[in-house]
Protein backbone atom coordinates (compact mmCIF):
# COMPACT_ATOMS: atom_id res chain seq x y z
CA UNK A 1 0.00 0.00 0.00
CA UNK A 2 2.71 2.11 0.47
CA UNK A 3 4.63 1.71 -2.32
CA UNK A 4 1.79 1.93 -4.71
CA UNK A 5 -0.39 5.09 -3.13
CA UNK A 6 1.18 6.77 0.36
CA UNK A 7 4.79 6.98 -1.04
CA UNK A 8 3.47 9.52 -3.64
CA UNK A 9 0.51 10.98 -1.45
CA UNK A 10 3.34 11.84 1.10
CA UNK A 11 6.00 13.31 -1.82
CA UNK A 12 3.40 15.72 -3.28
CA UNK A 13 1.97 17.37 -0.24
CA UNK A 14 5.53 17.44 1.48
CA UNK A 15 6.93 18.73 -2.01
CA UNK A 16 4.00 21.51 -2.15
CA UNK A 17 4.45 22.61 1.34
CA UNK A 18 8.12 22.63 0.82
CA UNK A 19 8.76 24.23 -2.20
CA UNK A 20 6.08 27.51 -0.40
CA UNK A 21 8.25 27.12 2.72
CA UNK A 22 11.41 27.63 0.96
CA UNK A 23 10.41 30.22 -1.99
CA UNK A 24 12.30 32.41 -0.69
CA UNK A 25 15.89 30.85 -0.24
CA UNK A 26 14.76 29.71 -4.02
CA UNK A 27 14.54 33.12 -5.07
CA UNK A 28 17.87 34.43 -3.31
CA UNK A 29 19.67 31.68 -5.09
CA UNK A 30 18.25 32.37 -8.33
CA UNK A 31 19.49 35.86 -8.04
CA UNK A 32 22.78 35.08 -7.28
CA UNK A 33 23.60 31.81 -9.49
CA UNK A 34 22.39 34.68 -12.92
CA UNK A 35 24.91 36.89 -12.28
CA UNK A 36 27.79 34.68 -10.77
CA UNK A 37 26.98 32.14 -14.05
CA UNK A 38 27.62 34.95 -16.49
CA UNK A 39 24.89 35.17 -18.09
CA UNK A 40 24.56 30.95 -18.43
CA UNK A 41 21.30 31.14 -16.32
CA UNK A 42 20.31 29.87 -12.89
CA UNK A 43 19.11 26.26 -13.51
CA UNK A 44 20.27 23.65 -15.52
CA UNK A 45 18.05 21.22 -17.26
CA UNK A 46 18.42 17.81 -18.14
CA UNK A 47 17.07 14.82 -20.18
CA UNK A 48 16.95 11.69 -17.45
CA UNK A 49 15.51 8.66 -17.68
CA UNK A 50 12.84 8.45 -14.91
CA UNK A 51 10.15 5.43 -13.55
CA UNK A 52 9.71 2.66 -16.72
CA UNK A 53 12.76 4.54 -18.40
CA UNK A 54 10.26 7.51 -19.54
CA UNK A 55 12.72 10.44 -19.91
CA UNK A 56 11.91 13.64 -18.10
CA UNK A 57 13.99 16.92 -17.72
CA UNK A 58 15.60 17.39 -13.98
CA UNK A 59 15.67 20.56 -12.97
CA UNK A 60 18.60 21.94 -10.90
CA UNK A 61 20.64 25.13 -9.89
CA UNK A 62 23.15 25.78 -12.43
CA UNK A 63 26.41 26.09 -11.16
CA UNK A 64 28.72 26.24 -13.77
CA UNK A 65 29.54 28.94 -16.48
CA UNK A 66 28.87 27.90 -20.47
CA UNK A 67 32.83 29.61 -20.75
CA UNK A 68 34.24 27.69 -24.07
CA UNK A 69 38.08 27.31 -25.56
CA UNK A 70 38.89 28.88 -29.31
CA UNK A 71 37.43 25.69 -30.72
CA UNK A 72 34.26 26.43 -28.91
CA UNK A 73 34.44 23.73 -27.10
CA UNK A 74 33.44 23.80 -23.62
CA UNK A 75 36.15 24.33 -20.92
CA UNK A 76 36.52 21.43 -18.06
CA UNK A 77 34.12 21.36 -15.32
CA UNK A 78 36.29 22.26 -12.76
CA UNK A 79 36.88 25.66 -14.65
CA UNK A 80 33.72 26.13 -15.20
CA UNK A 81 32.67 25.86 -11.50
CA UNK A 82 32.24 29.31 -10.11
CA UNK A 83 32.70 30.35 -6.64
CA UNK A 84 29.10 31.08 -6.03
CA UNK A 85 28.08 27.13 -7.45
CA UNK A 86 30.99 25.43 -5.06
CA UNK A 87 29.18 26.90 -1.99
CA UNK A 88 26.00 25.55 -3.90
CA UNK A 89 27.23 21.98 -4.50
CA UNK A 90 29.02 21.69 -1.07
CA UNK A 91 25.39 22.30 1.07
CA UNK A 92 23.61 20.27 -1.68
CA UNK A 93 21.33 23.51 -2.46
CA UNK A 94 21.52 22.40 -6.21
CA UNK A 95 19.07 19.69 -5.53
CA UNK A 96 16.56 21.91 -4.34
CA UNK A 97 14.50 22.79 -7.49
CA UNK A 98 14.35 18.98 -8.08
CA UNK A 99 11.00 19.54 -5.23
CA UNK A 100 9.38 20.71 -8.67
CA UNK A 101 9.92 17.17 -10.09
CA UNK A 102 8.74 15.71 -7.23
CA UNK A 103 5.50 17.38 -7.41
CA UNK A 104 5.27 16.60 -10.71
CA UNK A 105 5.32 12.95 -10.18
CA UNK A 106 8.70 12.66 -12.38
CA UNK A 107 10.78 12.26 -9.54
CA UNK A 108 10.31 11.06 -5.55
CA UNK A 109 11.84 12.21 -2.33
CA UNK A 110 13.90 8.99 -1.73
CA UNK A 111 14.56 6.40 -5.14
CA UNK A 112 17.61 6.17 -6.94
CA UNK A 113 19.59 8.36 -8.53
CA UNK A 114 18.30 9.57 -11.99
CA UNK A 115 21.05 9.16 -14.31
CA UNK A 116 21.69 10.08 -17.64
CA UNK A 117 20.23 8.83 -20.78
CA UNK A 118 22.97 7.31 -22.25
CA UNK A 119 23.85 5.28 -20.26
CA UNK A 120 20.58 3.30 -20.55
CA UNK A 121 21.77 0.33 -22.63
CA UNK A 122 24.46 0.01 -20.17
CA UNK A 123 22.54 -1.52 -16.99
CA UNK A 124 22.77 -5.55 -16.47
CA UNK A 125 19.20 -7.01 -16.11
CA UNK A 126 19.02 -6.56 -12.06
CA UNK A 127 20.16 -2.80 -12.74
CA UNK A 128 17.55 -2.32 -14.41
CA UNK A 129 15.60 -2.86 -11.20
CA UNK A 130 16.24 0.60 -10.44
CA UNK A 131 13.68 1.95 -13.09
CA UNK A 132 10.69 0.47 -11.35
CA UNK A 133 10.57 2.85 -9.31
CA UNK A 134 10.26 6.62 -9.08
CA UNK A 135 14.01 8.13 -8.84
CA UNK A 136 14.54 10.23 -6.02
CA UNK A 137 16.30 13.20 -4.78
CA UNK A 138 18.18 10.99 -2.12
CA UNK A 139 18.48 7.17 -2.14
CA UNK A 140 20.23 4.57 -0.53
CA UNK A 141 23.11 4.71 -2.65
CA UNK A 142 23.78 8.49 -2.43
CA UNK A 143 23.52 7.42 1.79
CA UNK A 144 26.11 4.85 1.41
CA UNK A 145 29.32 6.55 -0.12
CA UNK A 146 27.33 8.83 -3.20
CA UNK A 147 29.89 9.37 -5.95
CA UNK A 148 32.72 8.20 -3.70
CA UNK A 149 31.31 4.27 -4.86
CA UNK A 150 32.30 2.56 -7.98
CA UNK A 151 29.40 1.75 -10.62
CA UNK A 152 28.98 -1.43 -9.47
CA UNK A 153 28.24 -0.96 -6.28
CA UNK A 154 26.41 2.06 -6.69
CA UNK A 155 23.79 0.46 -9.23
CA UNK A 156 23.40 -2.90 -6.92
CA UNK A 157 22.16 -0.15 -3.87
CA UNK A 158 19.75 0.94 -5.95
CA UNK A 159 18.51 -2.63 -7.10
CA UNK A 160 18.67 -3.69 -3.84
CA UNK A 161 16.36 0.12 -3.03
CA UNK A 162 14.01 -1.06 -5.77
CA UNK A 163 12.95 -4.38 -4.21
CA UNK A 164 12.92 -3.83 -0.54
CA UNK A 165 11.02 -0.16 -0.94
CA UNK A 166 9.40 0.49 2.36
CA UNK A 167 8.12 3.66 4.54
CA UNK A 168 11.33 2.42 7.05
CA UNK A 169 13.52 1.97 4.99
CA UNK A 170 12.83 5.55 3.42
CA UNK A 171 12.64 7.27 6.33
CA UNK A 172 15.93 5.61 7.41
CA UNK A 173 16.81 6.93 3.86
CA UNK A 174 15.93 10.35 4.85
CA UNK A 175 17.14 10.70 8.31
CA UNK A 176 20.91 9.70 6.84
CA UNK A 177 20.67 12.04 4.38
CA UNK A 178 19.97 15.06 6.86
CA UNK A 179 22.95 13.84 8.54
CA UNK A 180 24.87 13.85 5.95
CA UNK A 181 24.00 16.80 4.15
CA UNK A 182 24.60 18.51 7.72
CA UNK A 183 27.86 16.95 7.59
CA UNK A 184 28.39 18.12 3.89
CA UNK A 185 29.65 13.90 3.53
CA UNK A 186 30.85 11.99 0.54
CA UNK A 187 29.77 15.26 -1.81
CA UNK A 188 31.70 15.79 -5.18
CA UNK A 189 31.75 19.45 -5.54
CA UNK A 190 33.59 18.83 -8.99
CA UNK A 191 31.53 15.94 -11.10
CA UNK A 192 33.30 13.07 -12.73
CA UNK A 193 35.89 13.97 -10.73
CA UNK A 194 36.51 10.36 -9.20
CA UNK A 195 34.84 7.93 -11.62
CA UNK A 196 34.70 7.83 -15.85
CA UNK A 197 31.41 7.78 -17.01
CA UNK A 198 29.41 4.42 -16.90
CA UNK A 199 29.57 4.04 -20.49
CA UNK A 200 33.33 4.50 -20.97
CA UNK A 201 33.73 2.20 -18.45
CA UNK A 202 32.14 -0.58 -19.25
CA UNK A 203 32.79 -0.42 -23.17
CA UNK A 204 36.56 -0.57 -22.03
CA UNK A 205 35.83 -3.13 -19.81
CA UNK A 206 34.17 -5.27 -22.72
CA UNK A 207 37.63 -4.60 -24.73
CA UNK A 208 39.77 -5.72 -21.75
Amino acid sequence: MYKLFFKRFLDFWISLIGLICISPILIVVTIWLHFANKGAGAFFLQERPGKDAKIFKIIKFKTMTDERDEDGNLLPDAQRLTKVGRIVRSTSIDELPQLINVLKGDMAFIGPRPLLVQYLPYYTEREQLRHSVRPGISGWAQVNGRNNLPWDERLEFDAWYAENLSFGLDCKVLIKTIKNVIKRKDIVVVPGAKFRPLNVERDENKKA
